[in-house]
């Protein structure tokens, strides 16, 4: 133990004299009395010539000695820089950055594998689960789950609009000329015959609410005038074909897989959040709306839609926010664009759920129940049409062509006699309602009592089906008479032939 702690004093000692000796030599070249002291030495037997290399030596040690601090304040500063901690701000940033690159180059990866799938004679879609290309796939999915980018589509969006500019088409067109535009394009370049009221009561339809309901028998194409309509604004409509599994709003907007960590995004919602880039104005299909039951998918949109402030149209898509969430995306929630509309097509059959009140009081039902004639067409083209045209259009009609005191009198008496004898009230949101449409269909090229007459006869009337019809029955011949002496004989013909329609029913 003893020879030990001798080596260990020994070993000890060698350090400690070399430090010392280290401390000793910096302190002696740092001993700048010392350098003074020997030029004040030597300075009276200095010649001229000797005092030149005298001040070159000195020369040399100040450069010698500012170098040497130099280095060291620029290592420690590199030192100190990298042990420095990041701010949030810059993480985020650089995040966002790893974020892009790794988008584009899935997206690049994607399309070489499109091409090598196309050179095998398949489609994407006609791959197998569970096969190689799908495990891929998955695979992808879950490592960009973990790098925290789960809105890949809605994500690829900011980048191609991230120098997107509102478009102005400088539109001129009224209303009239919108119609007829629409009627004789879908004539004639989609061989689709449309009469002139049926297109001045969609119109007025999109004027008045964001959820149109195409309703009627199979084959008169219901589907196709939805789809005649995007084609006309040159933005194909959003096809989402509703199934009769859809229960909720996840089914339209989509849902967070806590596996993937990925938000599985559906069409509609990409769609949606390519709108609220644009001022173009856009359309969404639900097929077959009433496979399930609207209230369960839709009932929060309804609520939405009829907010008079279209900034509070604000849906929740996640309950929390990530770095790497789309840039429109605020807090989890996305804006509802206002120049979105929601069109859906009904067939009222034994497969098919009834469509309730909550919704129809909503929505603005139209009834397809007859082919339109062939006519020859003007041949127009598609249009790009701006919404903020659009929606002027609209607006100006409403201030230009309000419903009359006169007519408004005569609806009170209406909502009366119906209170009286069929229990029925009309409610001030129908009203509010037809305050929009009636107008706009006057603007579209109708008249006042054509656009109030199609109205009642599909908001209100069409409540009358609730009712038993053999205790109502005697009384809907009054209610005809009392359309007659009130707004002109015949004036109310929808109305009138509903009724009676109704009455051969019961």
């Amino acid at each position: 133990m003893d020879t030990f702690l001798r080596f260990l004093y020994e070993f000890v000692n060698q350090i400690v004299s070399g430090l010392y000796s280290i401390l000793q030599g910096i302190k002696q070249i740092l001993n700048f009395p010392a350098f003074y002291n020997l030029v004040s030495q030597y300075k009276g037997d200095f010649t001229g010539a000797e005092w030149i290399l005298v001040a070159i030596t000195i020369l040399f040690m100040i450069v010698f000695y500012g170098g040497t601090i130099f280095l060291v304040v620029f290592a420690v500063r590199k030192i100190a820089k990298r042990i420095k901690p990041v701010s949030k701000s810059a993480l985020i940033n650089e995040v966002e950055e790893l974020n892009k690159k790794v988008i584009k180059l899935s997206k690049e990866k994607d399309e070489i594998l499109a091409m090598k799938v196309s050179q095998l004679g398949l489609k994407p879609s006609d791959l197998s689960e569970g096969g190689e290309i799908e495990e891929e796939k998955n695979g992808e999915e879950a490592i960009s789950g973990e790098m925290g980018i789960r809105f890949s589509k809605l994500n690829l969006i900011d980048m191609e609009y991230a120098d997107y500019k509102i478009k102005n088409y400088g539109n001129t067109f009224d209303l009239p000329e919108l119609c007829y535009n629409f009627r004789h394009f879908a004539a004639s370049k989609l061989k689709l015959f449309y009469k002139e009221r049926m297109i001045r009561t969609f119109v007025a339809g999109l004027a008045s609410t964001r959820l149109v309901i195409l309703q009627g028998i199979s084959g008169t194409g219901k589907t196709s005038l939805a789809y005649a309509w995007g084609k006309f604004m040159k933005q194909d409509s959003c096809v989402a074909s509703v199934q009769p599994s859809w229960r909720d709003r996840t089914d339209l907007f989509g849902y967070f897989n806590e596996f993937t960590k990925k938000f599985n995004e559906t069409e509609l919602l990409k769609e949606m959040y390519i709108a609220d880039y644009t001022d173009d104005v856009y359309t969404v299909i639900l097929d077959e709306m009433n496979l399930s039951r609207v209230e369960y998918y839709f009932a929060e949109m309804l609520s939405i839609l009829e907010m008079p402030d279209k900034k509070e149209w604000i849906i929740e898509i996640v309950p929390n926010s990530w770095p790497s969430d789309p840039k429109k995306l605020m807090h989890g929630k996305i804006q509802v664009p206002p120049n979105m509309w929601y069109i859906g097509t009904i067939n009222n059959d034994d497969s098919t759920f009834a469509v309730t009140d909550k919704v129809y009081d909503r929505a603005m039902p139209i009834d397809i129940n007859e082919k339109g004639e062939p006519f020859t067409p003007d041949d127009v083209d598609a249009q790009n049409i701006n919404y903020s045209h659009l929606d002027k259009l609209f607006t100006e009609a409403m201030e230009n062509f309000a419903i009359t005191q006169e007519t408004l009198d005569k609806i009170e008496k209406m909502d009366d006699f119906v209170i009286k004898h069929f229990r029925i009230a009309f409610g001030n949101r129908i009203v509010a309602h037809m305050k929009k449409f009636v107008p706009v269909y006057v603007a579209c090229g109708g008249t006042e009592v054509e656009g109030v007459d199609y109205f009642i006869a599909k908001k209100i009337l069409r409540k009358f089906e609730q009712l038993n019809m053999a205790l109502i029955r005697d009384e809907i011949d009054g209610y005809i008479k009392f359309l007659d002496d009130t707004f002109g004989k015949g004036a109310m013909a929808e109305c009138i032939e509903y009724l009676l329609r109704l009455k051969k029913m019961g």
